[in-house]
């Protein structure tokens, strides 16, 4: 299966962070497509379309999300770049977020 999916995880209650925006933007900044995590701070399909090779962004609107959980965040906005190798390969890209850290990897 091609494509690309994210997870959040509030890593200071160790549960998901339902409700965080995320964008897919290209190298220029174009937005490709938009979506919120779901209740297990999930996102299943980010972009509907098969990813060609080149570099992407994903853009985690982690400001709103600490406002609306009533949480002093540092990080307003995370953006992480990434790049698209093999179009016929799946892309996770998880991030465990905490109010003044965040980290990511490539998941699977």
């Amino acid at each position: 299966m091609s494509g690309l999916s994210t997870h959040v995880l509030d890593a200071v209650s160790g549960a998901p962070a339902t409700g965080v925006p995320v964008t897919l933007q290209d190298a220029s900044g174009t937005e490709l497509s938009s979506a919120v995590t779901d209740s297990d701070g999930r996102i299943g399909q980010v972009n509907p379309y098969p990813l060609i090779p080149g570099i992407y962004h994903l853009v985690f609107d982690t400001g709103d999300w600490f406002a609306d959980n009533d949480i002093d965040g540092f990080y307003p906005e995370i953006d992480i770049c990434f790049e698209v190798t093999d179009p016929d390969r799946h892309y996770h890209v998880p991030v465990l977020l905490s109010p003044y850290s965040y980290s990511t990897y490539r998941g699977s």
